[in-house]
């Protein structure tokens, strides 16, 4: 069963950025290599938010709201998940959550995914 771990939060200042890392285990290359990967964050009283999703063959969806400013990418050989965030705001201040599974559309949607990790705090001071 896979396992994930995010890392990469923190606090900052708002117009900055921050890279997150979502590292996997418990799961061979060739799997890993099948799954669809996402980002979601969580902000206390709200609905998890889907952020983007990354499919097999790279190609990249995007929740319309978050584009441009966003950017999931991977390195599977390393078994690693990226969000690359920039000119990051106060309200993208929430828990960001990477996530894993083969659903049928590799959307970001949280019901889609089984396999989460325990989340990473972002923080954007204004």
């Amino acid at each position: 069963q896979v396992q994930l771990h995010e890392s990469g939060g923190g606090s900052v200042q708002a117009v900055g950025s921050l890279r997150l890392s979502c590292a996997a285990s418990g799961i061979d290359l060739r799997d890993y290599r099948s799954l669809c990967l996402a980002w979601f964050r969580l902000v206390p009283g709200k609905e998890r938010e889907g952020m983007a999703a990354i499919e097999t063959d790279g190609s990249a969806r995007y929740t319309d709201s978050l584009k441009g400013r966003f950017t999931i990418s991977s390195d599977k050989a390393k078994y690693i998940l990226y969000l690359e965030m920039n000119n990051l705001k106060p309200e993208d201040t929430a828990m960001y959550y990477c996530a894993a599974d083969r659903p049928f559309h590799c959307n970001p949607q949280p019901k889609s995914f089984d396999y989460w990790g325990q989340g990473t705090q972002v923080t954007v001071a204004s």
